[in-house]
């Protein structure tokens, strides 16, 4: 491709509203261009890239037996009220009324449309199992739209949806779409780990989530630093290794605590640590409101909350709540003299608190010596904080550490859920009617292409790898008027093109810092600079990603730059 031919306006300055690199280059180099906030088009080279991206998941979805299809973007309503999504996913989900006053959504996600669609095709067992899978735009209506395409309200992603007679086949096919998708993070030259995560709004159990790790991410690995334990934060469990003080219990006091109200406030106020006091928070747990209580160090996992109750929508009760049932604000709540008819839940290592301090429920005052069981009951202890750098590691082997990752894919096991509400059914051997079971696969192939640039990328522009890079060659003609350059630019460029190699030929009338900067910024893997030296059969080859350089004469060209891709 001509580079005078293409759409590729890069620019000197960082956009201003670019707070990270991959969004920065992505701008800068001309890939994409923002078109409302969240939604991005891709130009030429943006577009390039992402087909490569696409074309290693297809080949990799292949070679496990999924089938390539495409679903509707506009999903009507019916379907999501089916399975009680339309009220449950929440605000992201981007709904419309057609002229007809017909409720319908933008798809997010496409269980409802490929469960009701198999429902209608597949009767029987000897179809199963089978794999879907499709390439489309997703829309969500991010409340915060932010980091170019990592947070974007219209992004494109892969999603694939199995569907089997049994669990058995469910976890063999969930072995190999883990596979599948290993294979392309690898594929892509992606750093990443596979880690234990949490199903959120798309339901079932058995998840992971593929993590690129980088400062950037807006997801908390823990990680063992000794063994091969990983999970997102939300999922880690904390261990219940805590040991009780074998001090005596002393007896129970009020004190004033005014215009304290955080933690570390109160602590620093009654002279303890923070591990000597109890966190008390509302939550509103499907409508119900629960107290729940944790060490003044620790932090409630609403992730955990919510899967302890087996609901829907956990959130923290508003102060107005709040001060309606306990008759305090926050700052100053408590789990001691609250009445029966709210519920008291409280994380593991609640039980070996003695001589605790704690809110007494009234503004400005706070309990000191309080011991669980003599002065307050709980309902259920159970496992609800996040873990904490230092933690022992959930599998027995070492510690705790973290680390940021940008999550790419996902891989659930569904279950009946969606099969059981839309009715997907099939005959098994003995002529019985049986519920499908359901896996979801997701990988974001436009955020996956924005990882890449988080790793690969220098104080100069992005540094693409060979398999992911827009084309091979960036061949640049330093000064198209002199003829001798000209010439053998034109000739280079027609020989690279008959060996099927992928070349952007620099043919502008620019000046050769101009081209330097830019082909630098686009990043192709090798560059291929024809100068002073034309007249003589000679050019310069340079490496983008080590700077390695060397003049070769054309006759011996073709055969270096096949050895270097």
């Amino acid at each position: 491709m001509r580079q005078s031919q293409m759409l590729l306006p890069t620019l000197r300055e960082v956009p201003a509203d670019a707070e990270i690199k991959s969004h920065q280059l992505l701008v800068r180099a001309g890939f994409i261009r923002q078109t409302a906030s969240g939604v991005y088009s891709f130009l030429p080279l943006g577009k390039r890239v992402l087909k490569k991206v696409e074309e290693i998941v297809r080949q990799e979805m292949d070679k496990i037996g999924a089938n390539e299809m495409l679903m509707p973007a506009m999903q009507p309503a019916e379907l999501w009220k089916e399975t009680g999504r339309w009220d449950n996913f929440g605000p992201e989900l981007m709904r419309f009324n057609d002229r007809h006053d017909r409720e319908f959504a933008l798809g997010a996600t496409h269980e409802e449309v490929i469960t009701s669609l198999v429902k209608d095709e597949v009767k029987s067992y000897k179809k199963l199992p089978l794999t879907l899978y499709q390439i489309q735009t997703k829309y969500r209506d991010e409340k915060r739209p932010r980091f170019g395409l990592l947070r974007g309200r219209e992004f494109v992603m892969k999603d694939a949806y199995s569907f089997h007679d049994s669990f058995e086949s469910l976890d063999e096919s969930y072995k190999k779409m883990y596979q599948a998708y290993s294979n392309i993070f690898r594929r892509c030259g992606l750093n990443f780990r596979a880690v234990i995560a949490d199903s959120g709004s798309m339901g079932g159990k058995d998840t992971h989530e593929f993590m690129v790790l980088s400062e950037v991410g807006e997801d908390t690995i823990a990680y063992s630093d000794t063994s091969e334990y990983a999970a997102n934060i939300e999922m880690a469990p904390a261990v219940d290794t805590y040991e009780k003080s074998e001090e005596s219990a002393r007896e129970l006091e009020e004190v004033e605590t005014p215009d304290k109200k955080t933690m570390q406030e109160v602590a620093d106020y009654l002279r303890h640590p923070l591990e000597k006091g109890l966190k008390t928070l509302m939550f509103k747990i499907d409508g119900k409101l629960v107290l729940v209580v944790c060490r003044g160090d620790h932090e409630i996992n609403d992730i955990k909350l919510k899967n302890l109750y087996d609901a829907d929508v956990v959130e923290l009760a508003t102060e107005q709540e709040t001060r309606a049932t306990i008759g305090a604000g926050f700052g100053s709540l408590g789990p001691v003299g609250v009445t029966e008819d709210i519920e008291v839940v409280a994380d593991n290592a609640v039980k070996y608190a003695v001589n605790v301090s704690c809110g007494a429920n009234k503004d400005g005052v706070h309990l000191v010596n309080v011991n669980p069981d003599r002065d307050f009951k709980v309902k259920t202890y159970a496992d609800l904080r996040f873990i904490q750098e230092g933690d022992v590691s959930p599998d027995g082997e070492g510690i705790i550490k973290f680390a940021r990752g940008i999550e790419v894919g996902h891989v659930f096991k569904l279950g009946s859920f969606y099969a059981e509400k839309l009715g997907a059914s099939f005959l098994n051997d003995q002529g019985k009617a049986q519920t499908m079971v359901m896996g979801c696969y997701g990988i974001g192939v436009s955020r996956t292409l924005a990882a890449v640039v988080e790793q690969y990328h220098d104080e100069n522009g992005i540094s693409w790898p060979s398999n992911l890079a827009p084309y091979q060659v960036h061949l640049l003609a330093l000064n198209m008027k002199k003829e001798e350059q000209k010439s053998l630019a034109e000739s280079i460029y027609d020989r690279l093109l008959k060996a099927g190699i992928e070349v952007l030929f620099d043919d502008r009338k620019e000046r050769a810092g101009v081209k330097f900067s830019d082909s630098d910024l686009i990043g192709i893997p090798v560059r291929i600079t024809v100068g002073k030296q034309a007249g003589e059969g000679i050019v310069e080859v340079k490496q983008r990603a080590n700077g390695e350089q060397q003049e070769l004469h054309e006759d011996d060209l073709l055969q270096k730059i096949n050895n270097m891709i």
